[in-house]
């Protein structure tokens, strides 16, 4: 007895038809390609299931046939060839028939065929037979193709964006050259293209619209820490500049100042607005905590670490620059330490003593 077996690896006849599958018999692979051709008429799958009838058409007359189609799973690999394997052991078994059982397979393609060993191993393979759709024209299809391409709002964006970008670029350097500036608009260009395609090429569309969604989200919930951050950007950006402002004052005084003095001068600048910037940013996360239910009372630990580091930076900072005496130094440095011991020791009490074990 021969066995046509048309197999589709992906499941498309069930997910798009919801037929339960193996189909077997005659009529029934018709009927089933007919609401797969009704359901996606570009399925591929439609083919492999009308040459199985066809098959059985021409063969019926000199012996015996039976054909079916079998179906693995969406996701392919070893799910879908169990699933092959499994729908085959039930058409077999429900054959009656004493001789025994060869088979034709029929497909669409390579990946469909990689379940060809699955098969064999249940039943003899007399041959693959592979369904190529023979297209119309070579122009036609490359219009339809075209079509395709662009009707797509993915692919349209991977392929013309850069495009129209490189279009964009002879047109505005022309431009740029006539206004009296050469160069600007191309490296422009060249940038934006540039960009775009590390974008793309990075796949970071997924992080970028998770970041729009939590900004938007920090809004909407009123957040105290969107607040407090760009206060610490600005104290930080203060800072920074205050830093540049005493080096130079600094170097008014110091003909050749040597690395040690330049570290210190920028650190002695700034390093109060930096700390200004930490205890502005801990103070919002702090309160976002616990409003959100989730405060802790080692959290309160943050701003008397700053205090510490910025009183230890600012007196090493001062002592490099001669401001202060070496004991001065050394009384900061242990109020310091004792201060982010303390503060660790008390809170991590408190909250022992409020969340026992």
């Amino acid at each position: 007895m021969l066995l046509v077996l048309c197999v589709d690896l992906d499941d498309d006849l069930g997910r798009k038809t919801g037929l339960d599958t193996p189909v077997v018999g005659r009529d029934a692979v018709e009927d089933a390609a007919v609401s797969l051709a009704t359901a996606d008429p570009e399925d591929s799958d439609v083919n492999v299931l009308f040459e199985g009838v066809h098959l059985y058409d021409r063969l019926t007359a000199d012996e015996r046939v039976e054909v079916a189609a079998v179906t693995g799973v969406e996701s392919g690999g070893v799910a879908a060839n169990r699933e092959v394997g499994r729908e085959v052991d039930e058409i077999l078994a429900g054959l009656q028939t004493a001789e025994p059982v060869r088979a034709i397979v029929v497909t669409d393609g390579a990946q469909d065929e990689s379940v060809v060993p699955v098969i064999r191993s249940r039943v003899t393979i007399d041959g693959v037979r592979r369904v190529v759709v023979r297209q119309a024209q070579d122009l036609e299809s490359m219009y339809y193709t075209i079509k395709q391409v662009l009707n797509d709002p993915e692919t349209r964006g991977t392929l013309l964006v850069p495009l129209g970008v490189l279009l964009l670029i002879y047109p505005l350097t022309v431009l740029a050259n006539a206004v009296g500036l050469p160069g600007t608009v191309l490296g422009l260009a060249s940038a934006v293209l540039g960009l775009y395609v590390l974008f793309r090429g990075l796949g970071l569309e997924d992080a970028v619209d998770s970041a729009v969604d939590r900004a938007r989200n920090v809004l909407y919930t009123g957040r105290v820490t969107i607040i407090t951050y760009v206060v610490a950007a600005a104290l930080l950006a203060v800072g920074g500049m205050q830093g540049v402002t005493h080096l130079q004052t600094v170097r008014e005084s110091v003909a050749d100042p040597d690395a040690a003095t330049i570290v210190a001068a920028l650190l002695f600048g700034a390093v109060r607005w930096f700390a200004a910037a930490g205890l502005t940013s801990s103070f919002g996360q702090i309160t976002d905590e616990y409003l959100a239910g989730r405060f802790k009372w080692r959290y309160l630990n943050a701003p008397f670490y700053v205090l510490a580091i910025t009183a230890v930076l600012h007196t090493l900072s001062a002592y490099v620059l001669g401001y202060v005496t070496l004991p001065v130094l050394a009384l900061v440095l242990t109020a310091g330490t004792l201060l982010s011991v303390a503060s660790t020791l008390t809170f991590a009490v408190i909250e022992s003593r409020r969340n026992p074990a």
